[in-house]
């Protein structure tokens, strides 16, 4: 196939996914809040396991838990698929998923107000439904620049950051020099900056992660010990329905020990250990759908067959918003 008709298809397939979010979206967003997420629940707890996307999720469980049996495996995959079905469904209703709605309730929020005319990071992982913690990030009212990574599918991508700005997040890309750029401005200027920092990152700096070493994104360490920031995690856990909990935990504390290359793996060690325990307190909330251990772990790249409909969940699960 030449890259012209490679390029056409790839287009058409963009515009699709789409169209397909866009339906599903106006559907979504004519239902009741509570009835909307436990819909997407059901109808991904039955596609999800279809989907290529289970073999990973299975594996992903496994690292991390081998000391649990195949059976209690299975069950957190099949919680986690209900789940990530509801965040999926909840996404298009963000602006009626936050603190003033009284859908989010906000642990910390003092430490988070005291961040107010200072410069500080952010970090949290995909940790139930994550967008919550943006929610959070505007109801406290500081001047936070929120780092995303923009979708690979341009069309999906501007339905994400028009579904942001619903609720008054402002979005700029943390990929390429001009996007750290920007992290660097925002800090200089007395502002916070948020990522998430819990997927793979292939040049990133090894860090312990479930007793294994993982490459993780080595940004948010960085920018904090290079520029004497506060390193601030945040989490997120589901109440009951569409209603969360989020908390604002006190700031990791970072090693200054004049070796920058251990102290920045430190800090990421330390970032690793948060998020794990965030995971370990609830398994079924995390983000399993990606290969966060390293790629020869995942035997047969973790692609098998996928029914039709059920493809369209790996779609999904591939173009989820991710600051």
């Amino acid at each position: 196939m030449s890259h012209e008709s490679s390029t056409i298809w790839r287009q058409l397939g963009w515009r699709a996914v789409t169209l397909a979010y866009d339906l599903v979206s106006a559907l979504v967003r004519a239902l009741p809040v509570d009835a909307a997420s436990a819909l997407g629940g059901s109808i991904v707890s039955v596609l999800g396991p279809l989907t290529s996307k289970h073999r990973i999720v299975l594996r992903n469980l496994e690292l991390a838990f081998p000391e649990k049996s195949q059976a209690e495996r299975d069950a957190i995959a099949a919680e986690f698929w209900r789940k990530i079905g509801r965040t999926f469904a909840e996404f298009p209703q963000m602006d009626r998923i936050t603190p003033a709605t009284g859908r989010v309730r906000v642990e910390g929020l003092e430490r988070l107000k005291g961040l107010a005319g200072t410069s500080a990071v952010l970090v949290s992982g995909h940790l139930s439904n994550w967008e919550t913690m943006m929610a959070v990030i505007v109801h406290s009212g500081i001047d936070c620049r929120v780092s995303y990574r923009p979708a690979n599918n341009p069309y999906m991508d501007s339905r994400i950051v028009e579904g942001r700005r619903r609720y008054g997040v402002e979005l700029f890309s943390a990929r390429g020099s001009d996007g750290t750029r920007g992290l660097i401005s925002a800090l200089s200027k007395g502002r916070a900056v948020a990522l998430l920092n819990d997927q793979r990152d292939s040049s990133g700096v090894e860090a312990p992660f479930f007793g294994r070493l993982v490459k993780s994104a080595p940004g948010p360490a960085r920018l904090a010990l290079k520029y004497g920031q506060r390193l601030v995690p945040m989490s997120v856990v589901r109440e009951t329905g569409a209603r969360f909990v989020v908390t604002i935990h006190e700031p990791i504390p970072l090693e200054e020990t004049g070796d920058k290359t251990a102290d920045l793996e430190a800090a990421v060690g330390q970032i690793n250990a948060f998020i794990e325990r965030c995971v370990r307190a609830r398994p079924a909330e995390w983000f399993w759908a990606h290969r966060r251990w390293p790629l020869e772990l995942y035997a047969g790249g973790g692609k098998g067959p996928a029914q039709p409909l059920a493809a369209a969940v790996a779609a999904a699960a591939d173009s989820s918003p991710s600051p």
